[in-house]
């Protein structure tokens, strides 16, 4: 049994921002960075866009340190070169370690930062960290530019608060300061598979952040552990709603923990 081909499209390559935006005027197209998930959503018939705007000629590549000492990372960053940037492991370690178990490094030379948050998948690994973080995204449409939270980029399932030609162009997270942090998966097959959950947590003093993913439909936000008992959960391939509810009580306590032990 083959599968069928795949639709025909129009590969444009943009050479700034607002020819960029301008081209995804239209529901037929979809912007382009690494293409670890589009083109296999388009290879299965997912999605069958005529038109595909590459992001790769919009300088868009760069890893720097802002003026409060935030890390700034362009949406076209490779996962690759955010895991093995010196500035990113000196001073935000948790975003290294978790990169290192984020699928394998073929796809991580490939999928860019931008396309990684864009696509809205809650088995992610990085949204629910750098909502933790307290990071914002950078984001250009064609009323010019605008700052969110990254945990506000979600909305639900595969589904996100992007209007359809608007680009993340960058990601600010916050220095670390005094914070501690950590990030743990549970995965049902290999350690860089998809998790069934996966949770961040973030120690400012005696104060705590806690964002779990995976098992619910978007980076969620808990006020405090025991607000994990009221979490809506549903069942999936990677595990029963009372199998990852109990893993999400193990997590937590267990990257609490480790987030305690971070220098």
């Amino acid at each position: 049994m083959f599968a069928a081909p795949m639709a025909p499209f129009e590969l444009l390559q943009p050479e700034s921002l607002s020819e960029a935006i301008a081209l995804l005027d239209t529901d037929a197209a979809r912007p382009l960075a690494g293409g670890t998930a589009l083109m296999l959503m388009m290879k299965a018939g997912v999605l069958r866009p005529a038109r595909l705007v590459s992001l790769s000629g919009l300088g868009l590549e760069k890893i720097e340190s802002g003026p409060a000492g935030e890390l700034r990372i362009g949406a076209m960053v490779s996962l690759r070169k955010l895991e093995t940037d010196e500035r990113v492991r000196r001073g935000w370690p948790v975003i290294s370690g978790a990169l290192l178990r984020l699928s394998n490094v073929r796809v991580r030379n490939v999928a860019r930062l931008g396309g990684h948050l864009a696509h809205g998948d809650p088995h992610t690994d990085l949204p629910p960290l750098l909502s933790a973080l307290g990071a914002t995204a950078q984001i250009a449409g064609p009323l010019g530019e605008r700052s969110l939270p990254v945990e506000a980029l979600y909305s639900g399932y595969l589904e996100t608060t992007l209007k359809r030609d608007e680009l993340i162009t960058r990601i600010d997270v916050p220095a670390m300061g005094k914070r501690r942090a950590a990030y743990l998966k549970c995965t049902t097959r290999s350690a860089d598979d998809w998790p069934a959950v996966g949770v961040a947590v973030v120690l400012d003093g005696d104060r705590q952040t806690i964002v779990v993913s995976a098992a619910t439909d978007r980076p969620t936000r808990l006020a405090s552990a025991d607000a994990a008992e009221s979490l809506p959960i549903e069942s999936d391939l990677h595990g029963s709603a009372a199998y990852k509810k109990q893993l999400i009580r193990v997590y937590i306590k267990r990257a609490i923990h480790e987030a305690r032990r971070a220098g």
